[in-house]
């Protein structure tokens, strides 16, 4: 800067005008980021308040999900105690039959309920598609034997009134858990559906999040990047504010130069008419100069 400062005035001048440029210039690029910046501080805060409705409508959604599941869950276990119930009975028949040595009947009624737990599993249980088609075979070949084993049983006459009262409670407990069962596959597609619904806005929440973090760090290297042309604007403005002292100083010691040399001008010339003056005093003082025409 000193070297700068002790240059001739012309120089001086023409790097004071380079010095106006180039701080214009900083303060220009500065004002530009700090626009960018605002920008994307505001769009930030929309990713934000964006994110923080779909917060409130997953959390929502989540307990809606959950409360179906827990009713899912009552009538899942209604139609498991239906079933139990049956299965005893089942049993009860069985042990009758066995007196009868009569058990083809006991084997169908047990291949039912496999298949009813088979579709069951089939309509509840996310599986993949092979394993699923395993199951689906499975139930075929079940059901297959089911029907030869029933027509086994049309054929058998003897059949006591004690075990037809056991067959219309085993099939009322299975007909309860039926519809039980269709409750269970009704919520549980209810609860599927808001599940989806749940993590579909968990994955946008995760999207704008990211996003947000990102508006946020280029806004904070935008306004990095406007404070550093800030700080060089300011140094840019010392230089100008410096050269202009300079030149002004310079003025004023021209001016006081040529005010010093004025009043010495002007003392010089009093000086001088006053000596003028003495000497014309003398030269009358001695008769030397007369005055008249």
């Amino acid at each position: 800067m000193q070297e700068i400062l002790s240059l001739p005035s012309k120089e001086l001048r023409e790097e004071l005008g380079k010095a106006e440029e180039k701080y214009q210039q900083l303060r220009e690029k500065r004002d530009e980021l700090n626009r960018q910046a605002k920008v994307l501080r505001e769009e930030r805060d929309l990713l934000n308040e964006e994110k923080k409705k779909l917060v409130e409508e997953m959390q929502q959604t989540r307990k809606t999900r959950d409360d179906i599941v827990k009713e899912m869950k009552e009538h899942k276990n209604k139609r498991n105690q239906y079933q139990s119930q049956g299965k005893k009975l089942i049993e009860a028949k069985r042990q009758q039959r066995r007196q009868q040595d009569n058990n083809v009947f006991f084997t169908a009624k047990e291949l039912k309920l496999e298949i009813r737990n088979l579709e069951y599993e089939q309509e509840t249980v996310p599986m993949k598609p092979k394993q699923e088609e395993r199951i689906i075979k499975a139930i075929k070949e079940k059901k297959r034997e089911y029907d030869r084993l029933m027509k086994e049983v049309e054929k058998q006459k003897q059949v006591e009134v004690d075990l037809s009262d056991l067959d219309k409670a085993i099939d009322e407990l299975f007909a309860k858990a039926d519809e039980e069962h269709e409750m269970v596959v009704k919520y549980y597609q209810e609860s599927q559906q808001y599940h989806e619904k749940y993590v579909k806005l968990v994955r946008e929440i995760s999207q704008l999040i990211s996003e947000a973090d990102e508006k946020h760090q280029e806004c904070l290297k935008t306004r990095q990047r406007a404070d550093e042309l800030h700080q060089k604007a300011v140094q840019m403005l010392g230089k100008v504010i410096a050269i202009k002292k300079e030149r002004r100083d310079r003025y004023q010691q021209a001016k006081d130069a040529i005010k010093e040399q004025n009043v010495k001008a002007r003392q010089l010339l009093q000086d001088s008419e006053k000596a003028v003056e003495e000497s014309i005093k003398k030269l009358k003082e001695q008769g030397k100069i007369s005055l008249g025409v």
